[in-house]
Parts: structure tokens; C-alpha cells; sequence
């Protein structure tokens, strides 16, 4: 070995790495990236899960309830009303992943009978509603208790000793006897009712697995079919001829779209056949909403290539976008388990809302109407990127 032009080599590619100040950005700052997006977004506790409750009493036992409820970290109280409707109504448009309904007899200590506590729960959200089901349940199982302990005392069944009196029981009463005492103490029935149905883990991860699919397809793709046509100098060739940018970008679009809507069948028709996927929704907006993803993230891969000499350097700049966007849009875990930081981010990244409208069309079976906004939104960040990466081509690299 030569270690003088080893050393050589070395001092040239450290040499081309400086000169690439985005590579180099890139390579000291997707380590540090990635491993903030480990540690904090990953798997992290769920914490401020919005929510509404509905107060249809008032009263000491009402107050002590709502504040129970307001001290859990785990919830994010957004409203309190007297309308249970108005709270469905609330879960069902996604600005609240559940609702608390407390019944009018709430404050009634005096009869037996059992007051009926209804969550109303956004089960599209699998994860939050496997957070929220048991804590708000064992939440309630303690106030049960306690006001069966209230109950008693103001029944004066301590003092009379309901069951356990110097008169012999008959024994066919008793187990009447001990179904009475049992609703003396267990005061509140506790009621859940699943909006969309049992959801499982795999019902969640799909529609944001399809987007997120989408999106390294395009945004890896672009770089091979703009960078690195670019690198092998046929780009170069192709306008030496009469062309102009436009057509060149318009070109890629329409071959990328076609390649990438049979992709998108493939997807769903897997997920379907091997996971048993039901789209409740319409399976024309389905397609509709993963093209439209892929036209957006087309469109990002074009506006980062357009600046760009080579695929290698495409790729170093791209991987520092995609990366975190898979981890902060909430593919994998909800946007609740991240600090409050990542889940601002989330919503300026074009994956959260492609994420947010397949969950909801194939999971709420939402229609145009319902994912106006993240559909605009969607719009809106691929008239940016074209517009961006259109101005932005540069054809003599």
C-alpha cells in the first residue's frame, strides 16, 4: 500500500466534502436529527389527549369529578358543556379524541339506582383510545367507590348493618340482599361507546403506512430521474434540443404519477387481501388522496434536485426531510406521545395531513367534506414545491 496517495485520497474527498456545503450540513446534522427523534418522539408516554366533558349537574360531586379530571396529565380538557350531542359531534369532527358525559342524576346520593357515565371515544385513534378507555374507567371506579361509601354513610347502613343485623336472613333473600348492597356501592355504570368500531393496531398503521410509502418512492425516485439523469449528463444532451424546462418538468411529472398510481393499487389491494383492510370509505378517494400525496412529494423531490449536481448530493439532502417527517407526522405513534415542540412541527410537513385523510376516510369513512382542509393543504404544499422547483431548475449544472 501507498500510504502517501492513501493520504492523498483522503485529503480529496475531505476537500469535495467541504466544497458540498449541503452534504456536509446534511452529514453533521441528521445524526444529531435522528437521534433527538429517538429519544423523545418514540414510544414516549401519552400525555394532553384532548378532550370534552359534558357537566349535566351541578353540585359538590360534579366539581370533585371535573377536577379529578383536569389534574390527570394524560388529558387535555378542551371544552366543558351541558350538550351531549354537541360533544359526540366534537369527537366525530377529530377536535377531540373522546368525550366524558356525566348523567343529570350525577349528584343524586339518594336512590340505589346506578348513574350512567358515557365516553364517547375516537376508537380511529387506536393508540389514544387504548390510553384513555382504561384510565377514564379506573378514574371512575374510585369516584364509584367513594360515593357508595357516602351513600352508605347517609343511608346509616354502618350504624344499622344492612346484611349484617342480629335478625336471622332467609337464605333466599340474600342473594337479593347482596345485589342491593352491591348498587349501594358501586353507584356509577360506566359506559363506552367506540365510535368506529374495534380498531385494531394494524387498522391504524396502514392508511399512514400507504402515505408514507407514497412519499419515499416519489422523493427517492426524483433523485434518480432528475439528479441522477443529471450526473450521467443526459439531461445535458436533452437540452441541447428545443426543450424547455417546463416540458422536462412536466415530463417527469406524468410518467412519475402513472408509476406511482399503479403502486398505489398494489398497496391497497395488499393491504386488503393480506391484513383484511376495510376502506369505509370511498375507495375512489382513496386512490384520489394517495395521488394526490404522490403529486405533492413529487413535486418536494423536484424542488430539491433542481439545485443539486448529483444523486449522491440529492440524497444527502433529501434524507434529513424525510426521515423526521416519517417519525413526527405521527405514521407510528400518535402526535400525542411527542413534546409539544414535535407536535408543532408535525403540522408543517405535507405527510401529516396525507396521514390525517386516509385515517379518515378509511377508518371514519369520511368523506370530501370532512378532509376539506387537509386536501387544500395538500394543494397548497405541491403549488409550492412546483413552483419552487420550476423557478429554481437549474439546466446548466
Amino acid at each position: 500500500m501507498e500510504t502517501k496517495k492513501i493520504m492523498w485520497m483522503l485529503k480529496k474527498d475531505l476537500m469535495v466534502l467541504w466544497r458540498h456545503k449541503p452534504r456536509l450540513m446534511s452529514l453533521l446534522l441528521f445524526p444529531i436529527i435522528m437521534i433527538t427523534l429517538f429519544g423523545y418522539g418514540m414510544g414516549g408516554s401519552l400525555e394532553n389527549i384532548p378532550v370534552v366533558l359534558v357537566e349535566q349537574s351541578e353540585g359538590p360531586i360534579t366539581d370533585q369529578s371535573v377536577e379529578a379530571i383536569h389534574n390527570m396529565s394524560l388529558y387535555d380538557v378542551k371544552a366543558v358543556m351541558d350538550d351531549p350531542d354537541k360533544a359526540r359531534e366534537m369527537v366525530e369532527k377529530g377536535e377531540a379524541k373522546a368525550a366524558i358525559v356525566l348523567p343529570p342524576d350525577y349528584e343524586d346520593l339518594q336512590t340505589t339506582s346506578q348513574k350512567d357515565v358515557v365516553l364517547y371515544v375516537d376508537s380511529s385513534d387506536q393508540m389514544a383510545s387504548q390510553a384513555i378507555i382504561p384510565a377514564t374507567q379506573g378514574l371512575f371506579n374510585q369516584i364509584s367507590s367513594e360515593l357508595g361509601i357516602k351513600r352508605m354513610e347517609m343511608m346509616g347502613t354502618a350504624s344499622n348493618g344492612i346484611g349484617v343485623n342480629s335478625t336471622p336472613v332467609n337464605p333466599n333473600q340474600a342473594p337479593r340482599l347482596s345485589t342491593s348492597l352491591q348498587n349501594v356501592f358501586y353507584s356509577i355504570n360506566f359506559q363506552i361507546d367506540k365510535l368506529y368500531g374495534d380498531i385494531d393496531y394494524i387498522d391504524f398503521l396502514v392508511p399512514a403506512v400507504l402515505a408514507m410509502t407514497v412519499m419515499f418512492s416519489c422523493m427517492f425516485g426524483m433523485g434518480e430521474s432528475i439528479a441522477g439523469e443529471r450526473e450521467r449528463g443526459e439531461l445535458a444532451r436533452l437540452f441541447m434540443t428545443p426543450t424547455s424546462v417546463s416540458t422536462v418538468v412536466g415530463g417527469k411529472i406524468i410518467s412519475k404519477l402513472i408509476i406511482e398510481t399503479g403502486r398505489a393499487l398494489i398497496l391497497i389491494i395488499a393491504a386488503i387481501l393480506l391484513f383484511g383492510i376495510v376502506i369505509k370509505g370511498g375507495m375512489g378517494l382513496t386512490l384520489f388522496l394517495l395521488v394526490l400525496s404522490a403529486l405533492c412529494f413529487v413535486g418536494f423531490g423536484i424542488m430539491i434536485s433542481a439545485r443539486v449536481g448529483t444523486q449522491e448530493d440529492y440524497m444527502q439532502m433529501v434524507m434529513p426531510f424525510t426521515m423526521p417527517m416519517m417519525f413526527v407526522s405521527g405514521v407510528f405513534y400518535p402526535l400525542e406521545t411527542m413534546p409539544w415542540i414535535f407536535q408543532q412541527v408535525a403540522y408543517l410537513v405535507p405527510l401529516t395531513y396525507a396521514n390525517n385523510a386516509l385515517r379518515s376516510v378509511m377508518l371514519k369513512g369520511a368523506g370530501i367534506g370532512d378532509i376539506w382542509l387537509e386536501v387544500l393543504v395538500l394543494v397548497g404544499f405541491t403549488a409550492l414545491f412546483f413552483a419552487l422547483g420550476v423557478t429554481k431548475f437549474n439546466r446548466d449544472i
